[in-house]
């Protein structure tokens, strides 16, 4: 994920992690995939395996294990899981405010800023619906809902 229409991503010194935004606010730090699944139950790891996959079909994804979540970028983050002792939680990044049953809350930053939470207690909650949400922020990820509004 390097140059676009955006131009480069900045790399941050210390970590090496890329931003869209130079100086981009973040904790440097080297965390893996099993830091998160690690003695987790088989339904959780399944879940996060099933997201993962997901995303990278929808094209080249960043998964940036971090201290307490594990986040997916394109050009910037679009999505993000934490994982829990029976489910796991997350939240998708859309351009849109959404509304779905299945959102725990929706936060509005700015106009096509909008984080939307969600739990998902089974690999087969990775549905039709999830999958639609996913590829809308990844869009949102690649940057692209700015190309088209300026």
């Amino acid at each position: 994920m390097g140059a676009g229409a955006f131009g480069d991503l900045w790399p941050c010194p210390r970590c090496g992690r890329r931003f869209a935004n130079r100086n981009q606010t973040h904790t440097c730090g080297r965390w893996t995939l099993e830091h998160h699944l690690d003695g987790r139950p088989e339904n959780v790891v399944a879940i996060v395996d099933r997201v993962l996959a997901t995303a990278r079909e929808l094209g080249p994804v960043d998964v940036i294990p971090e201290k307490t979540r594990i986040a997916l970028a394109a050009r910037m983050s679009f999505a993000a899981l934490t994982v829990r002792a029976r489910w796991v939680d997350g939240h998708v990044v859309l351009a849109r405010r959404l509304e779905s049953p299945r959102f725990q809350r929706v936060e509005t930053f700015s106009p096509r800023n909008h984080l939307h939470a969600f739990r998902l207690h089974a690999p087969d909650d990775v549905d039709d619906e999830f999958v639609a949400w996913l590829r809308e922020a990844y869009e949102v990820g690649l940057q692209h809902h700015l190309a088209r509004h300026g």
